[in-house]
């Protein structure tokens, strides 16, 4: 397993479920579109063979959604074509070609068949006896602006671990003896979320020890968040600590054969309106094919003699099973019909990647599965209007490249994708490149005067790979907006692409500033911080440029568009939930942690201490010899443990980092610890009666070095290859020679330092004697090399960084009994990690792309937009109209978020007064104060001396002269705000827009 590879995948699927994904055997037969996404996401992900059945030609209306094809394909087998590119993608991916029929010895060689772009009946027939034969089966179509996915994985499908979340963790405060027996929950138990009936474990109590080696038990919750058991009337009395865990029960899936499941459907749906939607395109799917099998073709596209006989088809087929015999909607059959020759980028994404998620539930039997049917559509991209509705002569095959999207949407429409210059920022993450190959198979901005520009900043790392579909092995190191770029171009040779390797950012408006944005008529954005969607959504908001935006966080994943006038503005939250931002006692977190919180943020800032803010210190006194007298004393202690403790001698060679690394295990793991129960012993007894040791305070156990364990040793490889790094010395990553080291090293010697005084938990006081004897250290030191502050590095895993906390995090956890996070769980709340997978990236690129054709095709109605949301772990999928912008009053203004207010240039330049003066005239508004960013231009309180030096000068000298500086070159406006006479407490103005030139 290459972990390196696939460590964002790891997080949303596990090391067991990944195991069995790189052995699995899939054959898939349908080499278009739809197809071609399955077979990327498996590739991406790591399945373990892949076979390819498709031995149609390629023609030209295959190019509008297969990425794998090019001009130069046409006329070969679209399998055999596909085959080399999807090698590229992932070497360890064994990628064969079938070329025969599809004969049940070959069906009986698979663990999973995928049929797309498949007759009825061949799916009948390769169903039934997948079905019989215990193979899992799955079929997946996406005819134009309609698509769906069908399950079949046994009538006995065992699904181990069906949701995404990890099994909830709590600490106990108290279990006490009854029957039921009440658990007690320490901290806020709404974090903790357990329901009704969930099974739960127990361990770590001390006291009443016969809950640590029970059998699950169920669990009652109480209004006050405690949990009712069973009877403990018997048990031991509580004393302290303990966890108790959810135990996740695995679930049975029950599923029934095509043939069945076709006239018996059980159709995945969020609303009854869904429903009856869903059902009646299953029928309209039933007529499509029974056309299909009547005339050997599709419906032409656009032509009403063949939606007509569709409709008529569909309307004469018997009613569903379990269905109430309601009339179809013959506006939504016919619609179907007209569209279903097309071929769609944007819907082969998000069928593509709902498909490819259930491969991988069938293979791992983690998650979910669809039962049995689910069914999208987008015809709410065509026009309201039925006059603006495509015509079959504008629709007709040109033999282009767009012929799947002219189909659906006509030429006049492909000719103003053509045009369409959009920016796409941190445009070359996973998101990013799926949009990047929906931009090139759309044929948005191919003309010269069209275009797309990718900003990223960022670098190509071996993890990017298995979801980020534009990067191959050899693209690592380099910049991810020009490899990008480089590889759309080929998809497309006509893409007009520029790539930029700057940030999106307030220090980069000379670049991104009135003149780029002039050219701009859009923006999609992908950006993995929230103040940087806030930046990018206050720059759309400000040029009046549609936002196109998405984010997926492991199976989970949103798709919103933000248009001008139409929609409400991004409203997102202000920053992310941090957890290493919440601050917590210096005490509890050294002291008497209860949460792995705490342990986490202890390990953070052990790792501050001792490779970054101890060697600055070092470095600030060997330049200015600063005394330390004038210190106060919680940073002279700081230094003590840092310098006296730590830092006792230079290094001169691996062999003392190693001594010191294990010396300081010795101090944090087993000295610090006896020192803390010799001033707080275990049967410590407060003056109420009740045990120090009870309640949030878990009493702590030292731990016994053992190089053998594997947190014990990744604790002493990482701390002596960072405090290596901070001296420039070798570090090494020869973990065998490290453990041969360590058995010839003798036992760390005791460091005990009485840190902490009884009771009160503060810093110890230090005498003159010992600030001296610190501060002759300290010359000592100067006399060396400066050192090297380490400056933590959450994204390189071969730099020991979140090693040493996923280190600290364990051993501290063992120290108090805290039930610790994996490895995985630490990395990824340390290091920041975003959960990512490619089948959601996938979906929420190609929500975003339908999106798209909306903006572009002009001026559209609210309803005809959608946000969405979607968790493929649970099958949940929900698509709603967005907001309207609210509207403000004032008088006789009315504004919303996108409008403000205009003053045009004036020739010469107006004064302060002369704005002022025009707003009075032209808006009614008496200005009482008047800001440009933090700075004040003008306030009615202040002295009329004071008003009357600020009232003669030109707008911008006035700028000039607050801010110190200049206003950028080229600016076209400044930005004002403005309080003015009778505003209410919720008034907020529009922005002023002071026009230079």
């Amino acid at each position: 397993m290459d972990e390196e590879l696939y460590s964002r995948q790891l997080y949303v699927l596990g090391l067991p479920a990944m195991q069995r994904i790189q052995r699995a055997r899939v054959l898939l037969s349908g080499l278009r579109g739809l197809g071609a996404e399955v077979a990327k996401n498996l590739v991406l992900m790591g399945v373990g063979s892949l076979t390819l059945h498709d031995p149609h030609p390629t023609c030209w209306a295959d190019l509008a959604a297969q990425f794998f094809l090019s001009e130069e394909s046409l006329g070969r087998s679209r399998a055999e074509a596909s085959q080399a590119p999807l090698a590229q993608l992932n070497e360890a991916v064994q990628i064969s070609v079938h070329t025969g029929d599809i004969t049940e010895d070959l069906l009986l060689a698979f663990q999973v068949v995928v049929l797309t772009n498949s007759k009825l009946e061949e799916q009948l027939k390769v169903g039934t006896f997948c079905h019989k034969h215990g193979i899992y089966f799955l079929v997946a179509e996406t005819p134009g602006l309609v698509g769906r996915v069908f399950c079949d994985f046994g009538e006995d499908f065992t699904v181990a671990d069906p949701t995404e979340v990890e099994p909830m963790t709590a600490a106990i405060q108290d279990i006490s003896q009854g029957l039921p027996g009440i658990v007690t929950l320490r901290g806020d138990t709404k974090r903790h979320s357990f329901r009704d009936g969930d099974l739960v474990i127990f361990s770590g109590i001390e006291g009443m020890v016969e809950l640590n080696n029970c059998s699950p038990q169920p669990v009652h919750v109480q209004k006050d968040g405690s949990l009712e058991i069973g009877d403990t009337s018997a048990f031991s009395r509580y004393l302290r600590g303990g966890v108790i865990t959810e135990v996740k029960r695995p679930k049975t899936v029950r599923h029934k054969s095509l043939d069945t499941a076709l006239l018996q459907p059980h159709v995945v749906v969020q609303s009854t309106q869904e429903a009856q939607r869903a059902h009646c395109l299953h029928q309209a799917f039933l007529a499509l094919h029974k056309f299909q099998q009547l005339h050997g073709r599709l419906p032409k596209p656009w032509d009403p003699v063949d939606a007509e006989t569709v409709v008529r088809v569909a309307q004469d087929l018997e009613p569903l099973t379990g269905t109430k015999e309601e009339s179809l909607d013959e506006a939504l059959l016919r619609k179907f019909a007209l569209c279903s020759a097309g071929s769609l980028s944007p819907m082969a994404a998000i069928l593509g990647g709902v498909a490819a998620q259930e491969v991988l539930k069938a293979i791992s039997g983690k998650f979910m599965p669809l039962d049995q049917w689910l069914y999208f559509d987008a015809l709410e991209c065509l026009p309201e209007d039925e006059e603006l509705l495509p015509n079959p002569e504008d629709c007709h095959p040109r033999n282009c490249r767009y012929d799947g999207q002219i189909a659906v949407f006509g030429t006049g429409f492909q000719q103003k994708l053509s045009y369409q210059h959009y920016l796409l920022q941190v445009g070359a993450g996973a998101i990013g490149c799926e949009m990047l190959k929906s931009f090139a198979l759309m044929g948005l901005g191919v003309r010269a005067n069209g275009g797309v520009a990718v900003a990223d900043m960022d670098h190509i790392e071996r993890s990017n790979l298995s979801r980020q579909f534009l990067f191959r092995p050899q693209d690592i190191g380099k910049p991810k907006a020009e490899v990008a770029a480089t590889a759309a171009q080929r998809l497309n040779p006509d893409l007009q692409v520029t790539f930029y390797t700057n940030p999106l950012d307030p220090t980069t408006q000379h670049i991104f500033g009135d003149d780029f944005f002039s050219r701009v008529d859009g923006v999609v954005a992908a950006l993995d911080s929230f103040e940087a969607r806030h930046y990018v959504a206050a720059r759309c908001t400000h040029y009046l440029k549609p936002l196109l935006e998405a984010g997926t966080q492991g199976t989970r994943g949103s798709a919103s568009v933000f248009v001008p006038h139409v929609t409400e503005v991004y409203k997102g939250p202000i920053s992310a939930a941090d957890p290493e931002g919440v601050p917590h006692p210096l005490c509890t977190l050294r002291y008497f942690p209860s949460t792995v919180e705490h342990i986490l943020q202890w390990a953070r800032d052990e790792f501050e201490g001792l490779f970054s803010r101890s060697a600055e210190t070092i470095n600030c006194y060997q330049e200015a010899c600063t005394s330390l007298s004038g210190m106060d004393r919680t940073q002279t202690l700081i230094l003590l443990q840092q310098v006296m403790g730590v830092l006792k001698r230079r290094p001169k060679t691996w062999e003392d980092c190693v001594v010191w690394a294990l010396g300081h295990w010795q101090l944090c793991f087993h000295d610090g610890i006896v020192e803390l129960l010799r001033q707080f012993p275990p049967d410590k007894v407060l003056k109420d009666g009740t045990l120090f040791w009870s309640g949030s305070k878990s009493c702590p156990q030292p731990l016994q070095f053992d190089p053998n364990q594997d947190m014990h040793f990744l604790y002493v490889l990482a701390a002596a290859n960072l405090y290596a790094q901070m001296h420039g010395l070798l570090g090494s990553h020869d973990q065998t020679a490290l453990k041969e080291l360590l058995q010839l090293l003798p036992e760390p010697a005791s460091m005990h330092q009485s840190l902490i005084s009884d009771g009160a938990f503060t810093a110890a006081e230090f005498g003159p004697e010992q600030l001296k004897e610190l501060q002759e250290l300290l010359r000592d030191w100067s006399k060396g090399p400066r050192l090297k502050p380490v400056l933590f590095e959450k994204n390189d895993d071969s730099n020991f960084h979140v090693d040493f906390v996923v280190a600290a995090t364990d051993l501290r956890a063992q120290n108090y009994g805290i039930l610790p996070v994996n490895h995985a769980q630490i990395k990824q709340i340390v290091g920041r990690i975003i959960p990512a997978i490619a089948t959601s990236t996938a979906v929420v690129a190609g929500l975003l792309g339908l999106e798209l054709y909306k903006v572009v095709s002009g001026p559209r109605p609210l309803s005809t937009f959608r946000r969405s949301y979607l968790h493929l772990a649970e099958n949940y999928f929900i698509r709603s109209v967005p907001s309207a912008p609210a509207l403000q009053l004032f008088q006789h203004l009315k504004w919303t978020c996108w409008d403000h207010l205009k003053v045009p240039a004036g020739q010469p330049e107006r004064t302060l007064e002369s704005l002022l003066a025009h707003l009075q005239e032209e808006q009614a508004l008496k200005v009482e104060m008047l800001l440009y960013g933090p700075y004040i231009l003008y306030s009615a309180q202040w002295p009329l001396e004071k008003q009357a030096r600020c009232l003669c000068l030109r707008v911008t000298e006035l700028v000039q002269q607050v801010t110190g500086r200049e206003p950028e070159p080229g600016l076209r406006v400044l930005v004002l705000e403005l309080s003015c006479e009778g505003e209410g407490d919720e008034t907020a103005f529009p922005p002023l827009h002071y026009e230079l030139w």
